[in-house]
């Protein structure tokens, strides 16, 4: 599974958050493994300089093999937030997928 980590004009990932992300998302989704070739990360700050609630956005997409990209976003206060409900939604759609696949 590669993972790609994007990022906005107004955001810079420096390397060690980019590292415990990379960690973090391999370990979170290590049981769709053999079911996603790739996913690719996507941050921004939907407000540029500007501090508010809400925005910091996380969009993942993960092409799967064999089937159509899936792709989920989320919005939180903080990047590391945005990241962690993103990737909770990725696992429950792909749960809600494979769940269906192995039933058939």
């Amino acid at each position: 599974m590669t993972i790609q980590i994007n990022s906005d004009n107004n955001l810079t990932v420096h390397k060690e958050f980019r590292a415990q992300l990379q960690t973090q998302i391999s370990e979170e989704l290590s049981r769709f493994s053999e079911h996603i070739t790739r996913l690719e990360v996507h941050l921004s700050d939907e407000n540029g300089h500007k501090d508010a609630l809400n925005d910091k956005r996380c969009v993942v997409e993960a092409r799967l093999g064999g089937m159509k990209p899936i792709a989920v976003t989320n919005i939180a206060n903080n990047h590391e937030q945005a990241v962690e409900g993103a990737i909770d939604k990725l696992k429950s759609t792909l749960d809600s997928k494979f769940g269906r696949l192995n039933n058939h």
